[in-house]
């Protein structure tokens, strides 16, 4: 019996218009035998649960550089709580400052990826998330 690949889809919330870094996340995620949704640009973030749940994704990665990431995350969240849909992981990859990054934390984002990060750690990440989660 061969283990099922891990589903992630990586999307951009918001006006945001940068989707490279996104773009190569992705292709780091599918290299690592991950299969990966890429929802594009300016999605809200009813359409990334919405596309989440309909696509049975284990993983959803936001790239956010806009600076929206307050106003973007915690509804999203909040609508994967009310979907019973909590046991998603969610993480995130942009210019977001510290105070915010404790805050995601403890409101549910599972780990935020700051420029610089690199797409192994993203990875390992997501690889260690899956394992605890088994």
């Amino acid at each position: 019996m061969t283990e099922k690949p891990v589903r992630v889809l990586v999307g951009k919330v918001g006006l945001d218009g940068h989707d490279r870094g996104a773009k190569v996340v992705a292709q780091a995620l599918r290299d690592a035998g991950m299969e990966v949704i890429y929802t594009g640009l300016r999605q809200t973030p009813e359409q990334i649960v919405e596309t989440a749940l309909q696509e049975d994704v284990q993983v959803i990665g936001l790239s956010i550089l806009s600076g929206a990431h307050m106003q973007l995350l915690p509804p999203l969240l909040e609508m994967l709580r009310e979907r019973e849909s909590h046991d998603i992981i969610v993480i995130v990859g942009g210019i977001i400052p510290k105070e915010d990054i404790v805050y995601l934390k403890e409101n549910g984002v599972a780990e935020v990826f700051s420029p610089g990060s690199s797409t192994e750690q993203i990875v390992a990440f997501i690889k260690q998330k899956m394992g605890e989660n088994q």
